[in-house]
């Protein structure tokens, strides 16, 4: 990581805090952050947020405005899309804190994993999601998630 960016992530205590915890864990990417501390880091514009949702879930269910769009999987089977480093380096710096987001935050565990192989160092997954995760009636978005935390969407 260069001293500059080093300085960044150290400067902000909640990427501090989620390498720390990342790498107590061993996860094999920088970390995990919550819905709330992501839109704060993009607001702030300390961080990208990149949604690795389906093109038809972010039509369909909706998506954070402003969120650059590199799919982890396409289609309704949701094949891995296996140019999704390609695309990532294409849209985004590799120096940047990358925030990725799924619908649960399990894919974008995976893409933040793909990502930090690939060179980004500060490549974060947001946890929950977008919609979250399932609850006793097998329904979203009720307990968790960025929709449930009231953040800012949008729906074609």
């Amino acid at each position: 990581m260069s001293a500059v960016l080093e300085d960044v992530v150290s400067g902000l205590p909640v990427l501090a805090a989620a390498r720390g915890q990342a790498l107590t864990a061993g996860l094999p990417h920088a970390g995990g952050l919550t819905p709330r501390d992501a839109w704060a880091l993009v607001q702030q514009g300390h961080a990208v947020l990149v949604d690795v949702r389906s093109a038809e879930e972010r039509k369909f269910v909706g998506h954070v405005p402003g969120s650059v769009h590199v799919a982890w999987a396409t289609g309704t089977a949701l094949t891995r899309n296996p140019r999704f480093v390609r695309e990532l380096e294409a849209k985004v710096p590799k120096d940047a804190v990358v925030l990725l987001l799924c619908r649960s935050g399990k894919r974008s565990a995976l893409a933040a994993e793909a990502a930090a192989k690939a060179g980004f160092e500060n490549a974060f997954n947001v946890l929950e999601g977008f919609e979250g995760e399932l609850d006793a009636q097998q329904q979203r978005g009720h307990a968790d998630g960025w929709r449930h935390h009231g953040l800012p969407w949008v729906q074609d």
